[in-house]
């Protein structure tokens, strides 16, 4: 009974973060109301109160939980011993891609992020907090260039920093345009030519 409760409850906050992406996109998330979080999820006020402190408490959640998926996967790419690293990042940016393309639930979230919330107020904080974890993303995406060095595949003088500074402005880049004009760029056919644009430059 004990688990069932521990099930349910988990499922319950998750339908407030589901319903709660849906309202930050119809409305912002200045002018969203936990009220109508609550009305969506199908829950009380109550119920949102005992899984999150606020409506930042939400976003936070949000923002870990796309956070914490993107590092996973990262981390468990760089497990393999793959032969070219250069085309192992560029796979991995390009089904990155592809992912946004295909589910709806991240594609949402990045709108939240990139266009309904102006980081003032309660979300200033979030700001430095994603700027951090973006900084750790990306320290992990200057290995697959280390390692592409160490292979002798990219020369010793290039600078895996400043790829990786290139790599991440190229990505937010398209990210952008594609949650601002999702018509712009038909990720299914596109992200990998995409990808291939900015590899063969480095190699």
């Amino acid at each position: 009974m004990a688990r069932r409760t521990k099930e349910q409850a988990f499922e319950t906050r998750n339908e407030i973060m589901d319903a709660a992406i849906s309202v930050f996109v119809d409305y912002g998330f200045a002018k969203a109301s936990l009220n109508e979080i609550a009305d969506r999820a199908g829950v009380t006020r109550g119920a949102v109160y005992w899984h999150f402190k606020n409506k930042a408490d939400i976003f936070k959640a949000l923002d870990d939980q796309l956070h914490n998926s993107l590092l996973e996967i990262i981390l468990s790419d760089l497990e393999k011993n793959h032969r070219e690293p250069l085309k192992q990042l560029e796979n991995l940016c390009t089904a990155l891609l592809v992912d946004l393309g295909r589910d709806q639930k991240k594609k949402d979230v990045m709108t939240i992020f990139l266009l309904k919330c102006d980081y003032t107020g309660d979300t200033a904080h979030f700001q430095e907090r994603h700027n951090e974890k973006k900084a750790s993303n990306l320290a992990l995406f200057s290995r697959y260039f280390r390692k592409a060095q160490d292979k002798g595949h990219l020369s010793k003088n290039a600078d895996p920093d400043i790829l990786t500074t290139g790599l991440s402005c190229y990505l937010c880049g398209i990210t952008h345009e594609y949650i601002r004009t999702p018509a712009l760029i038909d990720m299914e056919k596109q992200a990998a030519l995409l990808m291939r644009q900015f590899f063969r430059g480095i190699q």
